[in-house]
């Protein structure tokens, strides 16, 4: 089993930013690749980014390229969601998920085996 806590979420006014943080504790050697969703109210769970391990390769929807950054400290088991230039609409609760292997669906959360409780991202305008 894998844990993931997450935490970083709160208010912020648009155009501003958040850093939210993923740690991960439990059998982490089995994860492959991590990965950020979101989910507002009355909407399906949305892919924002993902990371795999063995290369760094990164992922992102179009919705939060060159806003949304992913990143990991491998030395604390911890990843991170840096988010700048946040909008209204980016307001949703924020989850992060662990796959344990690779896959071409990045995108389909169905493919993440892990997740964290979520936390509360408000955007005010």
């Amino acid at each position: 089993q894998v844990q993931l806590v997450e935490s970083g979420g709160g208010l912020v006014q648009a155009g501003g930013s958040l850093r939210l943080s993923c740690a991960a504790s439990g059998r982490t050697f089995s994860v492959a690749a991590m990965g950020w969703f979101r989910q507002a109210p009355g909407k399906e769970r949305e892919f924002l980014t993902r990371i795999n391990y063995s290369r760094g390769s990164t992922y992102y929807a179009d919705s939060v390229k060159g806003r949304f950054t992913i990143s990991r400290d491998n030395a604390k088991n911890t990843f991170y969601l840096q988010m700048n230039s946040l909008k209204p609409e980016d307001t949703a609760v924020y989850y992060c998920a662990a796959d344990r292997t690779t896959t071409s669906a990045y995108f389909r959360a169905s493919e993440y085996e892990y997740w964290g409780q979520g936390t509360q991202v408000t955007v005010s305008s």
